[in-house]
């Protein structure tokens, strides 16, 4: 067993060849403590009586290794069972609606519930169509192990799917499962953002032109995401404040941000633009705009009003996916990407960049320029400092001011 488990360490998880007889060793070290046959999977708690027993004598990263090496077996020994299938495809049907329901009924977006329909599909797949009555916190375990292991995804990659089907298994199955799962984690990697210098931006700048120029401009001097750009409403811009509302952005938080000057004239003359369209519309009587959460239940008109339209409205009407409801929505993301692409390629930039490159400009070019960093957090909306803190590894000056000894 352990012979396979070697050759499984080297050709799936991409353990390096110096490091195998360690991992090997964790294993039949547990294995042998606790008298247990190696051909069966072991508890969380066996696990956990394992490890708190050489933390007695091991160093920490000893400990860190052993369990990274017992989850990777665990995912190894689900392997080679075999799984039956149950075939009963109708109630997985069933149970796909049911966490579509329940994603509404917590107000979550389009695309959240699109995401996690998706990571269902494929847990499904991996269990083969099991009888989701018999689904316990292992078989998660195993699908998670398994896109790491398998599917080499990123460590947020692995989050989302853990988190899409613990949904799933609490509030579809009514299952609580979080303190059985022992799965094998992504390797976390550092990456550092791409970022544009000033230049570069305004190279950009100079081959785009109309709307999509107007909201590229936008996302860089206000340090937008994509779709924070795309759903802003009349009512978010603040002209004579120089301010921007986002509203509902990442982790359903409000924040509000800088509104460059330099951008006035050109907003005002779009809005004018927009309020053509909003009469238009008015005058052959559509439905008003998508509303968040109950609004549209409890305000039944708000969406016809002038202060609830769209900054960046779409041409064409389209139909609702949820009511079913032929409406005006905002421009379509993959609008903006195409004008983005086709302007970095005419300015001749080989960075792997994309509009939201133009958010980690805005964060790195601030820091650049002397802000604190508390301040570019508040203007990204970022909750973790540490998070906005990996912008302080790209800029171009020293930001903290600091003066070797050498130079006195």
């Amino acid at each position: 067993m352990f012979e396979a488990f070697r050759h499984f360490l080297l050709r799936k998880a991409s353990i390096k060849s110096h490091y195998i007889p360690f991992y090997l060793k964790w294993v039949s070290d547990c294995y042998g403590y606790l008298n247990t046959p190696a051909d069966s999977r072991l508890s969380s708690e066996q696990k956990k009586q394992f490890l708190s027993h050489m933390a007695k004598t091991h160093e920490d990263w000893q400990v860190k290794q052993a369990d990274a090496a017992l989850r990777l077996y665990d995912y190894f020994l689900s392997r080679e069972s075999k799984r039956l299938s149950s075939g009963v495809p109708g109630a997985w049907k069933d149970l796909e609606k049911k966490m579509a329901e329940a994603l509404r009924l917590r107000q979550r977006s389009l695309s959240t519930e699109k995401t996690y329909l998706m990571w269902l599909r494929s847990f499904q797949a991996f269990v083969k169509e099991k009888e989701p009555s018999k689904l316990e916190g292992r078989d998660l375990q195993d699908f998670l192990s398994h896109i790491a292991v398998e599917k080499k995804i990123a460590p947020s990659t692995q989050n989302q799917a853990l988190n899409a089907v613990l949904f799933f298994y609490r509030h579809v199955l009514g299952k609580n499962i979080e303190n059985e799962l022992s799965a094998v984690r992504a390797r976390h990697r550092r990456h550092l953002p791409v970022v544009l210098t000033f230049k570069e931006v305004q190279t950009i700048f100079d081959h785009l032109s109309g709307t999509p120029k107007l909201m590229t401009m936008l996302t860089y001097g206000c340090g937008l995401r994509l779709q924070e750009c795309l759903r802003l409403r009349i009512k978010d811009v603040n002209l004579e404040q120089n301010n921007l509302m986002v509203r509902s952005g990442k982790g359903d938080q409000d924040r509000r941000t800088v509104l460059p000057e330099t951008l006035k004239d050109d907003l005002i003359h779009h809005i004018g633009e927009v309020r053509t369209l909003f009469d238009r519309d008015r005058k052959e009587n559509l439905n008003g705009v998508w509303l968040p959460g109950a609004l549209e239940k409890k305000y039944p008109n708000a969406g016809k009003e002038w202060s609830w339209f769209w900054l960046f409205p779409s041409k064409s009407l389209s139909v609702d996916p949820r009511s079913l409801a032929v409406r005006r929505h905002h421009m379509h993301p993959g609008s903006l990407q195409t004008a983005f692409k086709v302007a970095l390629g005419k300015a001749g930039i080989a960075k792997p960049a994309s509009i939201h490159t133009l958010r980690h400009s805005f964060a790195t070019h601030l820091l650049e320029n002397g802000y604190d960093i508390r301040t570019v957090q508040e203007l990204l909306g970022h909750k973790n400092l540490q998070t906005t803190m990996i912008y302080t590894h790209v800029t171009t000056k020293n930001i903290l001011g600091v003066r070797s000894p050498l130079d006195r």
